[in-house]
């Protein structure tokens, strides 16, 4: 059986925070770049893949209520959210005064946005789809983020068709910046993902239990 789109997007939300987690404690200035240049990779794919699937998705079947939500999700990524937060910090060194503050309101952004997507568009859209149909979204969504660009371009269009050839212009040079920048190590990154997945486990037997209690 393979993930809903919901659960797709959950498992790239906890892998924020365990990303967050390793730049604060990590033991010196080049693993803490390390884990910037993972955190900002990951969330820059993450936002432009939701608004190239899920978005018109949920604008799809939700009707006027799926427009409006796509909406608020776009202003949180857009204007002076997310995708600024992630423009700043991106290239930022862990040394500059001004790199904590901006992460941690970039985090703070981030998880306002979590929470309107987790409590208000996964619900709705999975209450409607079957699960073969998520199970496709999430497809999508993931192969989406194979071809999105991996940096913040917060002045991109969010259009659909608009923001698919803004993406694939920018993909590449994202890729060629990329070839220069360090990233955590594969075991490292082993251990970050057994994290993320025990995060999702613990996750899941939490929304069982609550489901027997009631």
């Amino acid at each position: 059986m393979g993930e809903t789109i919901s659960e797709a997007i959950g498992a790239d939300h906890r892998s924020f925070d365990v990303y967050y987690d390793n730049i604060k404690n990590a033991v010196d200035d080049a693993a803490k770049v390390r884990w910037r240049n993972q955190l900002t990779w990951t969330l820059a794919r993450h936002a432009i893949s939701e608004e190239l699937t899920l978005y018109p998705a949920m604008e799809k079947h939700l009707g006027d209520v799926g427009v409006q939500l796509s909406k608020t999700d776009k202003e949180q990524h857009q204007g002076e959210q997310v995708k600024n937060y992630l423009y700043q910090v991106q290239d930022m060194t862990p040394t500059d005064p001004k790199f904590w503050p901006l992460l941690d309101d970039l985090m703070g952004v981030l998880h306002h946005h979590i929470e309107h997507e987790s409590n208000e568009d996964m619900p709705r859209i999975e209450k409607l789809l079957p699960r073969p149909e998520s199970e496709a979204l999430a497809r999508d969504f993931q192969r989406t983020k194979l071809i999105a660009p991996t940096r913040s371009h917060p002045d991109a269009p969010t259009q659909v068709h608009l923001e698919t050839l803004a993406g694939l212009l920018a993909a590449p040079l994202d890729y060629v910046r990329n070839m220069v920048r360090d990233f955590p190590t594969d075991s490292d990154q082993r251990e970050a993902d057994e994290r993320i997945q025990s995060r999702t486990e613990k996750r899941s037997n939490n929304a069982a239990e609550s489901i027997k209690a009631h």
